[in-house]
Order: structure tokens, then sequence, then C-alpha cells
């Protein structure tokens, strides 16, 4: 039980910060993230500790218990799915002002057009982008090919561009 129990911590600790990430991404709100971020590894450690010769790829099953928490989340709360404009600051604070601005403008867009992807686009988004997954880890946790991540995530990127160069509200800025 002792391996088990380092195992795991080991699996925690690698994966904490993504799992964490791409929940908020998901729910935009700090205090939500934390409980069905906890609730995740909560119910990871349950399974793992009895089955852990079974799990394959821990972070794998990891990210399929958050996207499943994350869906339970909005069926319960009936809400649209949203991701935060003031996530993570791109621009140094010493960098001048103007720089400053244009950088979270651009960020700011970005998140917005992100919001109005379907999901499996968006969590190939965030996987590949943010949380720096190769297209064979994100074939592994998302059970598919690497052909058919790598077509998604061109699918991916070509509607996000399309929606960040047809919003308006933006152009106007």
């Amino acid at each position: 039980m002792k391996k088990i129990k380092q195992d795991f911590s080991q699996i925690y600790d690698n994966c904490i910060g993504k799992i964490y990430r791409f929940i908020f991404l998901k729910v935009n709100s700090r205090d939500i993230a934390e409980d069905l971020c906890s609730e995740t590894f909560l119910k990871g450690w349950q399974v793992f500790k009895e089955n852990s010769q079974e799990i394959e790829n821990p972070q794998a099953f990891l990210y399929q218990i958050a996207r499943n928490l994350v869906i339970d989340y909005y069926r319960e709360k009936d809400r649209t799915q949203t991701v935060p404009v003031d996530v993570i600051p791109l621009t140094d604070p010493a960098d001048d002002l103007e720089k400053t601005a244009i950088a979270n403008s651009e960020l700011e867009m970005i998140k917005k057009a992100l919001v109005g992807l379907k999901d499996d686009y968006q969590e190939l988004v965030i996987w590949h982008y943010v949380d720096d997954y190769s297209i064979p880890e994100i074939a592994k946790m998302a059970d598919k090919s690497e052909g058919a991540v790598r077509v998604m995530l061109h699918r991916a990127l070509k509607s996000l561009k399309s929606k960040v160069n047809n919003n308006t509200d933006f152009e106007e800025a």
C-alpha cells in the first residue's frame, strides 16, 4: 500500500496544475475549479488504490474524471461554459503599458473565441497549447489515433482563427 500511495503522490504532483487549469478554463471560477479538482483526485485515488495495475495512463484517467465532473457540474447548474478573461497575464509588468494593453486585448480575444469552440476542440487546444502535451500524449488521453488528433487540432485552430477574425467587437477596440 505504501508503494501505491507513493505512486499516486507522484501522479498528483505531476498532474495537479494541469488538471486544475483544465477545469478552471472550463468553469470560470477558482472556487469551483478547486472543488472539482479535489474531487477529481479523490475519485482518482479511490479507483487507483484498488486498480493501480489496470490503469495504463493515470494522467488520461484523471482528465477523463475531470471532464466528467465538469459535465456533471454544468448539468446540475444548467450554465453555459465560459473561459475567464483574466486567467494568466502574458506580459512582464516591466513592459510598457501599451504593449501590455495590446497583449491583454489579444489574449481576451482568443479566450472569448475559445468559448465558442466545440468542447472537443477546446480540450485539444488547451492540452496542446496551454499544457504543452504532444500529439501522442493527447491521442492517449482522448483515446483517438494520432492522425485523428492532428486533424481535429487543425480544425480547432481553423475554427478558432475564424472566430477571432470574424469578431467585430474586437476590431473596434
